[in-house]
Order: structure tokens, then sequence, then C-alpha cells
């Protein structure tokens, strides 16, 4: 069970960004991240305590940050 969270969680959950992409555990640098990674935007939420944080405002990566960097 990645991050705690189970298998069929993990198959619901999307994005909640218009593009809903799917989530997938850990990020491209590390697998292990306590963070799901949109695999259309690339927006990464944080998973704290076990409980996957969804908010956009929470968000990091993804368009917005690749428009200012």
């Amino acid at each position: 069970m990645p991050l705690g969270l189970d298998a069929d969680l993990l198959e619901i959950l999307a994005c909640p960004a218009p593009d809903h992409g799917a989530l997938r555990p850990g990020t491209p640098e590390d697998a292990d991240a306590a963070t799901l990674t949109c695999t259309v935007c690339g927006r990464r939420y944080p998973v704290t305590d076990g409980i996957p944080v969804l908010l956009l405002s929470e968000a990091t990566g993804g368009p917005e940050h690749d428009e200012q960097g």
C-alpha cells in the first residue's frame, strides 16, 4: 500500500484541476515521496498522515509553476 492508501482508493482518486488526470504515488524524482502526482498536469499533492490533501491551493508543480519558472 503506497503511502498507506488503499489500492482501490488510488484507482478512483483524480486531480481536482480541470484536466482531471489520474494520481500516482510519489514523484518522478522520488517514488517514495509522500505525494500524489497528477499524470496529466504534473501537480503534486501532499499526503499527510495517510490522508491525501487534494486542494489546488496546496498543490506544487503543474502548469502555473512552470510558467513562473
